[in-house]
């Protein structure tokens, strides 16, 4: 072999790992899935997931380049969780999120191994997802959106907005709401008994059953309180509705309700909460275990109040109320 060959073939064999190297595909995208209680068409639910979403982007996960996100919506039907969770698992997706308490409770039935990050769920120490909210120690951590004296401290603050009120019915669907609507009814039912107000459990079901609870309410001088519940978020309108056309004092615990005419609402800052999620995300794929993550609480509330609404019905806020809101629609 002549030299200038030898050397050709030598600047070959050195080329050839480079350009292999160099051709090889891009890593995979991970998948995500998101099994949502709420429903997919409710632009609160899609614009709060869109929050996780973009925070997830700017840790460095972005969608349709190193990540896949799958979705599913539950919208709120007991009966169509399991079958989705089921579907969600059988894609063996390195993480899931979990939005909600029927999301939850299915995919803790559905799966012991596939990490779970979770968002707007009760206490889930109190639902028996899992033992510690400091040590999870199985396959789910995340954001709890709520502690069972969060129903009286809602009751407490539609007293000061509605001083004259005797009855109050905390509305849930059992079928939906945390522990079947016992989870917020301690701490309402000791609210109301300090107040001399008396307390009422309203089950409903329907668009009629909530429509005959304010009706009652009405007659009685009551007011409602929504309890955290996937079925009376989905059912916002209703509970609005009725209780503007009933002069009913309502006290809601997601903004977005003040914000499409209800009374009064306070509860966790959402928007911070779902961003606050990629971080537990974050973690997972950069190999965090899950039973290591403590469980947080949320640590910021808004108060706000629709003054419209007020007058609408007959109120005049304080200016002591009114100067406590973190937002005043006026």
């Amino acid at each position: 072999m002549r030299r200038r060959e030898f050397i050709a073939g030598l600047a070959g064999a050195a080329a050839s790992p480079l350009a292999a190297r160099a051709q090889q595909p891009a890593p995979r995208p991970r998948r995500i899935g998101m099994l949502n209680s709420f429903a997919e068409s409710d632009p609160i639910f899609r614009v709060s997931i869109m929050e996780t979403y973009n925070a997830l982007a700017q840790l460095g996960w972005e969608s349709g380049r190193n990540v896949q996100i799958v979705e599913r919506w539950v919208g709120g039907n007991p009966e169509r969780a399991p079958m989705l969770a089921k579907e969600m698992v059988a894609l063996q997706p390195a993480l899931i999120i979990a939005v909600g308490g029927l999301a939850a409770d299915a995919l803790h039935r559905e799966s012991s191994t596939i990490p779970i990050v979770l968002m707007n769920v009760p206490d889930p120490v109190e639902s028996g997802l899992v033992p510690s909210l400091a040590r999870p120690g199985g396959n789910m951590t995340g954001i709890a959106n709520s502690e069972p004296t969060f129903g009286g401290k809602l009751l407490s603050l539609l007293k000061r907005i509605a001083p004259r009120i005797k009855v109050a019915a905390a509305a849930f669907n059992p079928d939906t709401a945390p522990s079947h609507g016992s989870y917020h009814l301690g701490s309402f039912d000791a609210a109301a008994r300090s107040v001399g107000i008396e307390p009422i459990a309203a089950q409903v079901r329907s668009d009629a059953d909530i429509e005959q609870v304010i009706a009652s309410l009405a007659r009685q001088q009551g007011g409602i309180v929504v309890i955290p519940d996937v079925f009376m978020n989905i059912h916002r309108g209703a509970v609005i509705a009725h209780a503007i056309r009933n002069n009913v004092p309502a006290i809601y615990d997601n903004p977005n309700f003040a914000r499409e005419g209800g009374l009064i609402q306070y509860g966790p800052n959402f928007r911070e909460s779902y961003r606050r999620a990629a971080f537990y995300v974050d973690r997972i794929l950069r190999g965090a275990n899950p039973a290591d993550l403590p469980i947080e609480l949320p640590t910021r509330y808004t108060l706000v109040i629709n003054l419209k609404t007020a007058k609408a019905i007959g109120l005049d806020p304080s200016p002591d109320m009114i100067s406590i809101a973190d937002e005043v629609i006026e």
